[in-house]
């Protein structure tokens, strides 16, 4: 982790002799996602969000590191990105919240009214990154504790989560943020991801006889998969499958030699089962890989708080090593990854107040 040298940094230790400063000088988290915002930080492209969170937080008196994630030759993409993280000083954090700083493409850029924030990452997840970062100030002042975490990398394969859990704070709580309208997440829904591949023959069409369509494979195989059980918990909900994604063949009057088709399975279980009924469904059809497997999480709730189940999938089965773990955060899913992301600026000012009685509540 790459320290950051800057002279204003203060221990916990000191906190007593800032907190009038920092109670007169409170984090609007509103101006933060603005400016969050305002940069540009599709995933790969993460380094300037991280290197101004960064100092940011330094320059309010956090103890600041950045750790380099590794970009992947496939990105295209040499510039540096950061995970960033901001402690209390001396000893270890009770307590972290985290969220991402990198968003899907494309950027969108800042739009304001009245009510609402609009842009690419108000709700996903920038706006709750400055909500956090506000209610952590408010927990720090008063003398908790607490941690940020704030990573690259989520909305593709969680790099940032993979490389911060080799270097856990030994904080006991971790409370990781996505756009959930600001209630408790019961679970997460875990995500399998299956690729069929089908090969077959080819042939002019006006003779099928002579050639194997992979095409008619792939289909057979297809509808067989839509007839798998999938598992089901009680007061969680079911497992879903969506056929994403077909290509196969070359022109309409050749028999197709290849064809493929990607499968996302939002699992409410173990994936064991689910496998092999996948593996069975394309048997002597098509051969199957699972490049991706992301597991189903159990989360805490809290009495008081209203809950949901996020049937989305997040960093938290990456951060096993940093505490016990709870989703909340501002903002609808529903319109994250759209042209239509927006967020209420009540709706971020409610959230920091749930931060902080979600954390003292578990801090006691």
């Amino acid at each position: 982790m790459l320290a950051l040298g800057y002279s204003g940094c203060m221990t916990h230790a000191e906190l007593n002799d800032v907190s009038p400063l920092m109670s007169m000088n409170p984090i609007d988290p509103i101006d933060l996602t603005r400016k969050l915002v305002a940069i540009e930080s599709t995933t790969y492209r993460e380094g300037a969000v991280g290197d101004f969170v960064a100092e940011f937080l330094a320059t309010r008196g956090w103890s600041v590191g950045k750790t380099a994630v590794p970009q992947p030759a496939e990105s295209g993409v040499d510039g540096a990105r950061w995970n960033v993280y901001a402690g209390p000083g001396e000893g270890p954090p009770e307590l972290v919240f985290s969220t991402h700083l990198d968003t899907v493409p494309p950027y969108v850029a800042l739009g304001e009214d009245e009510d609402f924030l609009y842009g690419r990452g108000v709700c996903d997840a920038k706006g709750i990154a400055a909500a956090q970062v506000a209610a952590a100030e408010r927990l720090r002042v008063e003398g908790y504790a607490v941690g940020l975490l704030f990573v690259s990398g989520e909305e593709r394969d969680s790099a940032g989560a993979k490389v911060a859990n080799e270097t856990p704070k030994g904080s006991r709580f971790l409370i990781n943020g996505e756009p959930t309208d600001n209630r408790l997440a019961l679970a997460s829904k875990g995500a399998l991801r299956a690729v069929l591949r089908a090969e077959g023959r080819m042939a002019h069409s006006a003779y099928p006889e002579l050639g194997e369509s992979a095409v008619h494979k792939l289909v057979e195989a297809l509808g067989r998969l839509l007839e798998i059980p999938l598992p089901t918990t009680e007061g969680i909900g079911e497992s879903t499958l969506n056929i994403g994604q077909i290509e196969g063949g070359r022109a309409p009057n050749v028999i197709a030699d290849r064809a493929a088709a990607q499968i996302l399975i939002r699992l409410v279980g173990d994936s064991a089962e689910t496998r092999a009924q996948v593996i069975l469904a394309a048997a002597g059809l098509a051969e199957v890989e699972f490049p991706l497997e992301i597991p189903f999480v159990r989360l805490r709730t809290v009495e008081g708080f209203p809950t949901m189940v996020a049937k989305f999938t997040t960093d938290i089965p990456q951060l096993t090593n940093w505490g016990e773990p709870l989703l909340l955060g501002p903002g609808s899913i529903h319109v994250a990854h759209t042209p239509a992301e927006k967020i209420a600026k009540k709706e971020l000012l409610e959230a920091v107040d749930l931060y902080v009685s979600l954390a003292k509540h578990l801090l006691g």
